[in-house]
């Protein structure tokens, strides 16, 4: 009977003669060198040098307005200082909160300029209950009632920006467009980084104007920008604002992308709290009023009518298998530059003013189209045709279908006594 080498030596063709296996040398087994990890094609951004604020008694003040009108305005914008002074503006407040928990900043320490925003803030929410929503019978699109909010809004600019005690009222228009344009598009009733990203503008500008400085940058992004998310919720929750996009699901957040940015950077040497952590509901409800990043995953947990990461936001699921929060930290980084800066759909509704100028090869928004870019909304609220472009792998989603507010549905839920909780996907 044949023996078992043979049996693998027949079967692999060979012709061996019966008693001659023994005889054959079996090749030495060298072991696989290890491979090398795969480098990420995107340079790590670095934070450049802040500059240090202009003389504004050289400079006037513009109506801010769009510039970045094509492919190759988006190109000048990320080659030119505005672009190194905005990166260095936001990584500068990321790295003021690096290893900090929330409470380690105390607002009755800081400078009256950062009491003066949490005031502004405030006296901006209290334009929610002064304008209720419309009764939609249990519709999850945007609810009308937030165009009177905005609208509130607006009119109350020049007493907000007066409580910041500028040193020239004629800077008013300018850094106030900012501020208006952070809380949603009045039009389409939605939200989205963009409008964010003109929330952080508005600090910008008050940075250029030497209202903030770097020394409450830490109380910037641990009290400040906390305040404004929380704010947002509100009006989410009130208004159901759609997401200004319809892929938010897959990214990391329908609405928010700076606090997971400024989130991972508090966590950056947490002694126990690892990237998996936001799996574990526990976690997330002990220290979440800490750490924004576990906050934000607090959130999407508690509003989300279908339970786990993966089903919801696959991104931040894929994330949380990083060894560290390191990793986290700069994969933000990345993503700011190359999904925020780096995307036409949203930079070309950005504004460009003195404190945040545009470079003078950029296109002028006027010699174009002639209007504003945002759509005048008709008798019936209704946008005009957009007046601007998408990119080709994009379904026109900024601005071109109707996203049904993502936390309508648990709210209207709660509201017809039919909530449940977080449903899990079948075979999950």
């Amino acid at each position: 009977m044949p023996s078992a080498t043979q049996n693998q030596l027949y079967t692999s063709g060979l012709k061996v003669a019966p008693g001659s296996a023994a005889k054959l040398k079996l090749p030495s087994l060298t072991p696989r060198k290890p491979q090398p990890a795969p480098e990420n094609p995107l340079p790590l951004p670095e934070t450049p040098e802040l500059p240090a604020p202009p003389d504004i008694s050289l400079l006037n003040p513009i109506q801010p307005s769009r510039r970045i009108l094509s492919k190759v305005d988006l190109d000048r914008f990320l080659a030119s200082p505005s672009y190194l002074l905005i990166t260095s503006f936001i990584f500068s407040i990321s790295e003021s909160c690096a290893n900090k928990k929330i409470s380690s900043c105390s607002l009755s320490s800081t400078r009256p300029i950062i009491r003066t925003l949490i005031g502004i803030l405030t006296s901006v929410e209290a334009l929610i209950e002064q304008n209720p929503p419309e009764d939609q019978s249990a519709s999850r699109f945007g609810n009308p009632a937030f165009r009177s909010f905005i609208d509130s809004l607006t009119s109350r600019m020049p007493e907000y920006h007066k409580k910041l005690a500028f040193p020239d009222e004629k800077w008013t228009p300018e850094v106030a467009t900012y501020l208006e344009h952070s809380f949603g598009s009045r039009p389409r009733i939605d939200y989205g980084s963009g409008h964010e990203l003109n929330f952080a503008m508005w600090l910008l500008c008050l940075n250029r104007l030497a209202l903030i400085e770097p020394t409450d940058f830490p109380a910037t992004g641990l009290i400040v920008f906390p305040c404004y998310i929380r704010l947002l919720r509100k009006l989410q929750l009130t208004y159901y604002l759609e997401p200004a996009g319809s892929h938010g699901v897959w990214g990391l957040d329908d609405y928010h992308f700076l606090p997971f940015l400024f989130g991972a950077s508090q966590l950056l040497q947490h002694p126990y709290i690892r990237p998996r952590a936001v799996h574990n509901d526990i976690v997330l409800e002990e220290e979440g009023d800490e750490y924004m990043y576990l906050d934000m995953v607090r959130w999407t947990t508690e509003t989300k009518t279908v339970k786990g990461l993966k089903w919801t936001q696959p991104m931040l699921d894929d994330i949380s298998s990083a060894k560290n929060w390191v990793k986290v930290e700069q994969g933000m980084r990345r993503m700011f530059v190359k999904e925020v800066l780096g995307k036409l759909p949203i930079m070309q509704h950005f504004l460009f003013g003195t404190l945040i100028p545009a470079t003078e090869e950029m296109s002028q928004e006027h010699y174009v189209m002639g209007q504003s870019s945002e759509a005048s909304p008709n008798g019936n609220g209704v946008s005009k045709p957009h007046n601007h472009v998408h990119e080709e792998n994009t379904w026109g989603d900024c601005c071109g279908i109707k996203i049904p507010s993502i936390v309508a549905a648990s709210e209207e839920a709660k509201k017809q006594g039919t909530a449940e909780g977080l449903r899990r996907i079948p075979f999950d």
